[in-house]
């Protein structure tokens, strides 16, 4: 949302649903109760999560630390994405609320199906699933990618986001696989996420801070 600044001056808008900052002359208070921009929000609920998974794919950290990922997929990554994206739609952005809820449910699944194997309800997808787990994972890639295009409007943080998720997946449908697919996928999916921290961190200083960090400026390949 828009910084406020003297009556008359141009004050500072940037968002996740608009992409970028730019200049815009003072606009009239928003009808809705949601007046804080809770994209930096939702940015850092999907890449801290991400982060911590691919500490175990990248084997940088041992099994023993997934039930944490598992704890805050579901608080961290889902919920909280979830209530940013509703934040987002509120305020009537419609790419920043789609995406935001969409990858928040993505964790609130994750999370049920990590503890239905834990609880041995269900059986390990290692052993029963990996043809599903692969059109899974495929279905995410292709979904991700075109969440991408839109980003060719908005600015660089978001591409590089966007884009290496969708990477990430593909490398993850591969990595059952291959051991090398299954690394790759760390590494990159563990990029994606510092890219969505960063992100949300560029945003978070212009808008309090004035601070005009590399990647926001506004793209529009399309």
């Amino acid at each position: 949302m828009a910084n406020k600044g003297s009556a008359g001056a141009t004050s500072v808008s940037d968002d996740v649903e608009h992409g970028h900052a730019m200049m815009v002359a003072p606009a009239a208070p928003r009808p809705s109760g949601v007046r804080a921009n809770p994209g930096p929000f939702g940015l850092l609920c999907f890449g801290m999560t991400t982060c911590m998974l691919m500490f175990t794919t990248t084997k940088w950290s041992p099994g023993g630390f997934l039930p944490v990922v598992v704890a805050y997929a579901a608080f961290f990554g889902g919920a909280g994405q979830l209530i940013a994206g509703i934040l987002e739609l509120i305020r009537g952005a419609t790419f920043a609320g789609t995406a935001f809820s969409c990858y928040g449910c993505f964790w609130l699944g994750w999370f049920l199906w990590k503890l239905l194997e834990t609880q041995k309800t269900v059986a390990p997808v290692v052993l029963v699933g990996l043809t599903g787990d692969t059109l899974w994972c495929c279905l995410w890639a292709v979904f991700t990618a075109c969440f991408f295009v839109v980003t060719l409007r908005k600015n660089t943080c978001l591409q590089v986001v966007f884009s290496t998720l969708t990477l990430t997946f593909i490398l993850l449908a591969g990595a059952n696989y291959s051991d090398a697919c299954k690394l790759a996928a760390g590494y990159v999916g563990f990029f994606c996420g510092s890219s969505a921290i960063y992100a949300a961190i560029a945003m978070l200083y212009q808008e309090e801070l004035g601070w005009a960090l590399p990647g926001l400026r506004p793209t529009s390949y399309v």
